[in-house]
């Protein structure tokens, strides 16, 4: 597989990472860049300073423990939204190289950006579906599983960027035909 084909893999993973917790996969890659396991293109190296590691991990901490409040946790949804494509946007331009920059960009805001969004949407109807059916009981595994499959697909996007997509496709077209399903099940017939 091509140099620019791995970085484009990169950039999807860690944009899908940033639909379960933001700032988990910007730590990851500052670490990850530190550790010689990755490159950043010219214009982002400010992603692997030190005052970034700080802001990233100090982030990390507070974006992790505010989830496991089971108010704040629903109204932190509605920032991340946004801050998950902005996110999904900028990882996946930094780390995708060899190409165009104009296509290098539109490729990051589509499908980077667009990925950020899909997980995050498809975490926050999670949760809002957990507080409903648990009284926000639930949201503690939820949240904990998005930890997880931050991390996991974060560490698998830099590692192993191949199956961090492969993983990927699997689970949308999982998500997907349980929407499908759970629509066809809510429609009442005439």
């Amino acid at each position: 597989m091509s140099e620019t084909a791995l970085s484009v893999c990169v950039g999807l993973g860690l944009a899908a990472a940033c639909g379960f917790r933001v700032f988990v996969p910007l730590l990851v890659v500052n670490l990850a860049v530190r550790a010689g396991f990755l490159t950043l293109g010219e214009s982002f190296q400010w992603l692997e300073s030190t005052p970034a590691l700080l802001a990233f991990a100090a982030a990390t901490i507070l974006e992790v423990g505010a989830y496991y409040i089971p108010w704040l946790d629903n109204l932190l949804d509605t920032v991340a939204s946004p801050a998950a494509v902005t996110a999904g946007t900028v990882l996946s331009a930094s780390v995708i190289t060899g190409i165009d920059p104009f296509f290098k960009w539109t490729l990051a805001a589509i499908a980077g950006g667009g990925l950020a969004g899909g997980v995050q949407v498809l975490t926050s109807g999670t949760r809002g579906a957990s507080t409903l059916l648990t009284a926000g009981l639930g949201n503690f595994a939820v949240s904990s599983a998005e930890l997880t499959g931050s991390v996991l697909l974060s560490i698998a996007a830099v590692v192993v960027p191949v199956v961090a997509v492969v993983l990927l496709i699997v689970l949308t077209i999982f998500a997907v035909s349980r929407l499908r399903r759970r629509r066809y099940q809510t429609i009442p017939d005439s």
